[in-house]
This record gives C-alpha cells, structure tokens and sequence, in this order.
C-alpha cells in the first residue's frame, strides 16, 4: 500500500485543557464544558490514531505491525523497532500543566526494567524510552523551561522577605552547585507549612507568576519552584526544546509538539498527581538554560526546521502562498503531515490522488510511497524521523 491517507487523531480531555482551541482550529463547535488538552497523532499504543485506508479504517499501531518495512522504511525498523518512533501532537492548555522532567534514554530502560521486576516498586515508568520534546507556539504561548540563573532566583525568592526561605536562598546563591539543594529544599517543604507558606507568598505581591500558580494549585511548593526556572513567553513559530533532564511546564497556549514516542513523565509539583521527589532529583540536570527559545532554520523556500539532537523525529513547517509552486515534503520514511492554516493537498509526487489538509486535519505517509508534495494555500507541519 503505498499513498497518502487521511488521519485521524485521538483527542485526550485532560483537566488543563482548553475549551476551545482544538475546537476552534478545527472548524467545529466546542464541547460544552468539556476540556480538550491534546490531540494525538501517531502510533503510540496510549491512542492510536485511525488511518482511512481503500478498505476501510485501520489504527496507525495495526498499519504498522501489519507490514512494519513499506510503513517505517528498513532502516527506521533497523534502528527504532517495530514502532514508529515520534509522537506528533496539538496542545491547548487553559491551566499550567505539572512541572515535570523526562529520563534519558540510558535511565529509562534500566529504571522501568528495575520496575517491572519488582512488583513493590513505585510505578514511575510506563515504558523503556525516554521522551525528548520540542514545542512551535501556534498562538502566543507561555511555558517554564529550564533553570534560569541561581543568583536571579534568589533575588526573586529573597524578595517576598520571608525568613524561613533563607536557607534556599542561601543555596541559590551557591551557584549552578546549590540548585539541587534548593529544589529539594522546595520539594519536601513540611506538608503543614505550606499552606501557610504560599499564603504568605501570595501576600507579599511580588510575583505575579507565584500568585497565579498559588491559585491553581493551592498549598503546592511547585509555584516557588518555578521561579527558579526561565519564563518562556514564546509568539507563533517560535519553539522552545526540552531534552533528558529538563524542568519544564507549560502554562498557557496552543502549540504543535513532537517528541519521542513514549509517556514517561516525572512530576515535580503543580499537579495532584503522585510526585516522586527522590527519583525526580535522580533524573533532572541542574544546569542553567540560558536562552530556552530555539530558532527556526531555513531549507528551502517556505520550508523550515528546528534542529534539535533528537534521532526520533524532526519536524518542519511548510508555508504556501499565492505565488508558491507546489513544495516537496521534507524527507521520506514515514510521515505524519498536519494542516494549520488554509487549504493545502497533499500527494505522491507522481499520479497521486490528493488528500486536502484543512486546519486541525492531518495525513499520513508511508514510508514505501516515497516522495510527496503539498500544494495550495497554507501551512502545514510535517513530522518524520530525523534524516
């Protein structure tokens, strides 16, 4: 089967989710009081996606573990598996989601092999892969990623004039050397103080970004961690990137993410979910980001990339206007290609019966249909595996 078929993707109604952004891209009217956080395009065995094939609907995961070489191509089965590697999604949040880090690959399999082999143990993996994730801002976009200055936090935490904060103060002003100190100071603030504690942060006025967090998440010391990290405000197209290790969470915004192909998540605060501390510290690298935001980088005329040291995924951006010819898709393997903006077709090079990608629609791509382009008047994502 080689071609370029409708996909359909599974939307996740987490809490933080929006109301309206996927809705809205998509042309339809939102579910009344219903949150729609993510939508999911890809293989991974949480929410397949749907392909439309000549016989009917098939799931993505079925497709490949049907005929994994004319799906991923020999050399991404060589290198990956049976699976497709990358998970490519939208993301609408109304709410800030958890801090959270993610292990690197080497940490991933041995942990969730220790877990599986000892029934006792904390349930902290879900699988053996690690999770590198880069995110482009489709609307303005905020997020919190990566440790940003110690000295500058410590002013920051300094300024509330709270007394019982000076010995992470004191920490932060080690340097990069005290920044896990003063997390894990944070993190395992006395359950009975923190309430207290927040209030008095609240009170004191000088962080809007604390009082904000305090409200969403009453009582919870994440909203003093995230001052210690970088207050990313990003504008459509820009992106910010999130390797082994990075702190991160985003707060609000609608973006196209992809990563790798795995829902290992380590929590570190702003979420009523379980929050493993000591196996957080574990995983995270205390070092500064100094400038979270990654640029984009040309390939051709209206194509762009963001290059990340990721060998799961990439992902471009195609832009058509009136005057565009039609444009070649990025490389071949399997693809995953997503309308945001306008009408676009896209088909096999030669004699292929085109598949028209509105807003929030997608399309996947063999990899034995080989070359394809995208032709009209728009924007597309294209995700694949990194060439």
């Amino acid at each position: 089967m080689a071609a370029v078929f409708p996909l359909t993707g599974v939307i996740r109604p987490y809490a933080w989710g929006s109301r309206t952004s996927i809705a809205g891209l998509q042309g339809r009217p939102a579910p009344t009081g219903t949150p729609e956080a993510e939508l999911w395009l890809g293989a991974h065995p949480g929410d397949p996606a749907t392909v439309t094939a000549a016989d009917g609907p098939i799931s993505l995961a079925t497709l490949i573990e049907d005929d994994p070489e004319a799906q991923l191509g020999a050399e991404t089965v060589k290198e990956f598996g049976v699976r497709l590697p990358y998970l490519m999604k939208i993301l609408a949040a109304e709410t800030p989601l958890s801090l959270q880090a993610h292990p690197d690959a080497d940490y991933a399999k041995k942990a969730f092999a220790a877990q599986e082999a000892d029934p006792d143990a904390p349930r902290n993996y879900t699988d053996a892969f690690h999770k590198p994730e880069m995110l482009v801002a489709l609307t303005p976009f905020e997020a919190l990623c990566g440790f940003r200055a110690p000295d500058e936090a410590a002013k920051a935490l300094e300024a509330f004039g709270i007394d019982r904060l000076t010995p992470v103060v004191t920490a932060l002003r080690k340097g990069v050397e005290g920044l896990r100190e003063a997390v894990h100071t944070l993190l395992t603030w006395p359950a009975d103080d923190r309430a207290a504690l927040l209030a008095e942060v609240v009170a004191a006025g000088t962080s809007p970004l604390a009082t904000s967090l305090a409200a969403h998440y009453p009582g919870d010391p994440g909203a003093l961690v995230a001052l210690l990290l970088n207050h990313v405000r990003l504008q459509p197209g820009e992106a910010i990137w999130m390797p082994a290790g990075n702190l991160h969470a985003y707060l609000s915004g609608t973006g196209v993410e992809i990563m790798a192909a795995s829902d290992n998540v380590l929590r570190g605060g702003l979420t009523p979910k379980r929050v493993d501390v000591d196996e957080l510290l574990r995983v995270l690298r205390f070092e500064t980001l100094d400038d979270p935001i990654l640029p984009a980088t040309p390939v051709s005329p209206g194509v762009q990339t963001w290059q990340v040291p990721a060998r799961e995924f990439a992902l471009y951006r195609l832009d058509l206007g009136p005057a565009t010819p039609p444009l070649s898709l990025p490389p071949q393997g399997p693809r995953i290609v997503l309308g945001t903006q306008g009408d676009v077709y896209v088909a096999e090079a030669v004699d292929g019966t085109p598949v028209e990608l509105t807003p929030g629609t997608a399309a996947y791509i063999p990899a034995s249909t080989g070359p394809a382009t995208a032709a009209g008047l728009g924007q597309l994502f294209v995700a694949a595996v990194a060439p």
